[in-house]
């Protein structure tokens, strides 16, 4: 199975070409640029580095959500505007388990947090069963840093693991993770520890294999709550009820 895989869904952009169990390119970003002014310059030049004809990959693999509302829209409109022009399907990878991927064969609890800003985050806790078998042992979702860190303390404490803490939002709310998780603990380096389309690639290999692959006119972002914009709009609707 061939693969293309895209990940804007926070700081990182990232691109990547998976053939069967060989990564044959990556390329990943982290800098300051917009997802608008990197992702397509970067998948051409992959493409060409490899000779890639795109009529060629069996399936477009996305992080679709949650993230960024901006790079989320760019990645998933991107992958869209591929699927319908190649007739290729679409393969949406959640985020957070694409981002736990990074350490696929850990025995550890796999813990990703991106910043949601407000003290919150986009979070999850995964597992690789005997080292392979991917098991989400709390789904992903948006909550106070303290909520998932006291998941991980009862998770860490019950299976006998120590947590592997990872993604944009650790250096934003490293204090707290140190204050308050009570488990032996430890953080990614630094090439494993942000978004890869690599690891996205490798999750939706699974993931196509599960039947959950969609056409491409069916596919849309996982935001997990409201943009600012919506939440401000809610806000002054409810004011002028008053």
């Amino acid at each position: 199975m061939k693969l293309l895989a895209l990940d804007s869904s926070g700081l990182v952009a990232s691109v990547a070409i998976l053939d069967g169990e060989t990564l044959v390119a990556e390329y990943t970003l982290n800098y300051k640029k917009t997802h608008s002014q990197t992702l397509l310059p970067m998948l051409d030049e992959i493409v060409k580095m490899t000779q890639t004809e795109l009529s060629e990959v069996d399936a477009i693999a996305v992080a679709a959500g949650p993230g960024s509302f901006t790079g989320l829209r760019i990645g998933s409109a991107t992958a869209k505007g591929l699927g319908l022009a190649l007739n290729k399907p679409i393969i949406p990878v959640p985020t957070l388990e694409g981002i736990a991927c990074n350490f696929y064969g850990t025995d550890a609890l796999i813990c990703p947090m991106m910043d949601a800003r407000r003290k919150q985050v986009y979070t999850g806790i995964y597992h690789f069963a005997g080292g392979t078998e991917f098991e989400e042992l709390v789904a992903q979702e948006a909550g106070p840093v303290e909520d998932i860190i006291k998941k991980c303390n009862e998770l860490g404490q019950k299976l006998g693991k120590q947590v592997i803490f990872l993604g944009d939002g650790v250096p934003v709310y490293k204090d707290i993770i140190e204050e308050f998780c009570t488990v032996e603990h430890s953080y990614a380096p630094a090439h494993l520890s942000r978004q890869r389309a690599g690891a996205v690639a490798i999750r939706a290999v699974r993931l196509y294999d599960e039947g959950k692959a969609e056409p491409a006119s069916d596919h849309a972002p996982i935001y997990l709550r409201k943009s600012q914009a919506e939440r401000e709009l809610e806000a002054k609707g409810k004011k002028l009820e008053e």
